[in-house]
C-alpha cells in the first residue's frame, strides 16, 4: 500500500457533487470524484477510459483553510441546445459557486505503482490540471514539500503533516487572519459503523457522468505544528 499527499491552492476552486442545469453548486471541501478526474487529466485519461483503479483509492481530505463561499451570477449567450437544433437566442442564466481562499491537504491510499505513476504525472501533467472545474487552476505545487512517509496510515499522515498555510508557497496564496483551534478531516469510511454520510461522488464513467456512493466520517485535530528541521530542509 501507498500513500500520495496533495495541496489543492487556488483563488477559485469549485467541487460540485449535485449540480444540475442553471444551480451549479460546491462541496466545501474536493470531492473524489474531482481528485479523480485531477488525476486522470494529468495521466492523459481521456473521457470514458476505465476509472476502476482511480476511483479503488482511499481518499481523505484535511481543511487546512475553510475559505469563502462565493456566488457568481452567470449569464451565457449562444449555448447549444441539447436537441441539436442550433444555438439558443435566449440568454441562459444560472449560479455558480465558487472557494475562494480555500486550502485542502488531500490523502490517497492504494496501489503504490499507481500512486507513483500518478505523482510523476502530476509533475509534468497530459493535459491542464484544475481545482474541479476548468475556470479554476491551481496557483502553487500540488505535490506539497515537506516529505511524508508513503508507507504510512491516512489518517496518521494527515494528522500529522505540517500545517500548510505555515510552508511557502501556500503561505503566500493564504490571506490568513487566524489560527484555528482544530482543523476538520473528511475520510473515506473503512466499514459501516465509520459512515457519518454517504456522498455521489464515485466516478465509474465520466462521460455517462455516472456515479457510486461511497461512507465518509468527520472529526476534527489540533493544527499540527511546523518542526524547526523538516524532511525539505534536511540536507
Amino acid at each position: 500500500m501507498g500513500l500520495l499527499l496533495l495541496a489543492l491552492c487556488g483563488p477559485m476552486q469549485s467541487w460540485g457533487s449535485r449540480s444540475r442545469f442553471t444551480e451549479r453548486d460546491t462541496e466545501r471541501e474536493p470531492t473524489k470524484s474531482g481528485v479523480v478526474g485531477l488525476l486522470a487529466a494529468a495521466m492523459g485519461r481521456r473521457r470514458g477510459e476505465p476509472l476502476d483503479d482511480l476511483a479503488a483509492l482511499r481518499m481523505g481530505v484535511r481543511v487546512d483553510w475553510e475559505g469563502t463561499l462565493l456566488r457568481d451570477f452567470h449569464t451565457a449567450l449562444n449555448v447549444a441546445r441539447a436537441d441539436g437544433s442550433g444555438p439558443s437566442k435566449q440568454a441562459v442564466l444560472s449560479n455558480r459557486y465558487y472557494l475562494s481562499d480555500a486550502l485542502f491537504l488531500v490523502g490517497l491510499q492504494g496501489d503504490a505503482d499507481l500512486l507513483e505513476r500518478a505523482e510523476q504525472a502530476l509533475s509534468a501533467p497530459c493535459w491542464p490540471l484544475a481545482l474541479g472545474r476548468r475556470s479554476c487552476p491551481p496557483s502553487a505545487p500540488l505535490i506539497p514539500p515537506t516529505e511524508w512517509d508513503r508507507e504510512g496510515e491516512l489518517a496518521g499522515e494527515l494528522t500529522r503533516y505540517p500545517w500548510l498555510v505555515d510552508l511557502p508557497p501556500y503561505a503566500r496564496a493564504i490571506r490568513r487572519w487566524e489560527k484555528p483551534d482544530e482543523l476538520r478531516m473528511v475520510l473515506e469510511a473503512q466499514g459501516e459503523d465509520e459512515v457519518h454520510e454517504r456522498r455521489a461522488d464515485v466516478p465509474l464513467d465520466f462521460a455517462q457522468r455516472t456515479f457510486d456512493l461511497r461512507g465518509v466520517r468527520h472529526c476534527f485535530i489540533p493544527v499540527p505544528e511546523r518542526e524547526v528541521e523538516d524532511a525539505s530542509q534536511s540536507a
